[in-house]
């Protein structure tokens, strides 16, 4: 396991290029990818039913970080408590799951597998070089807390949460 140093200073100088830019130029680089196959009324479907998932995780997620009046600034270091309702019940990084859904939606709408790798690759850094520095910060910040929301929610999605979901009327 790598250690990192969860100093305030040191991860905000190392946190990498902000999400929402990174998943914008994931977008802009799928609408360059080629057309893909016609679009079916299966792919609109399926397409939608993402966008839709991806919608409420994002935009529930910030009403529970301004409910608990928090920042949802992913750059920006001082989170005042630990968000572990709404969305966050279900994932851990729930705006970053609704990023990758949109990108995963467009790339089902236009069925094209080049866009498909584009939104894996986007999950791929996310995963690899923004979220570690993130749940850093959070330890450092929320101790036993944080580690025992880490062990008992998924970093990403898991079949419990959508069952946590669809009990709730929510999915």
């Amino acid at each position: 396991m790598v250690m990192i140093d969860a100093s305030p200073n040191r991860l905000a100088s190392r946190l990498p290029l902000p999400p929402v830019p990174l998943a914008a130029a994931v977008l802009a680089i799928q609408r360059l990818s080629g057309r893909g196959r016609p679009v079916t009324k299966a792919s609109s479907v399926l397409a939608g039913i993402f966008l839709a998932g991806s919608v409420w995780s994002i935009t529930g997620a910030i009403a529970e970080f301004r409910r608990q009046r928090t920042t949802a600034n992913p750059v920006e270091v001082g989170a005042a408590s630990l968000v572990t309702s709404g969305p966050n019940r279900v994932t851990r990084n729930p705006m970053y799951v609704g990023m990758a859904g949109i990108l995963i939606s467009h790339a089902l709408l236009r069925r094209s597998p080049m866009a498909l790798l584009a939104a894996m690759l986007f999950v791929a850094a996310i995963d690899r070089l923004q979220i570690p520095v993130e749940e850093a910060l959070l330890r450092d910040r929320f101790g036993s807390d944080f580690d025992t929301y880490a062990r008992t929610t998924p970093r990403w999605i898991s079949p419990g949460g959508l069952q946590w979901c669809a009990a709730r009327g929510q999915s």
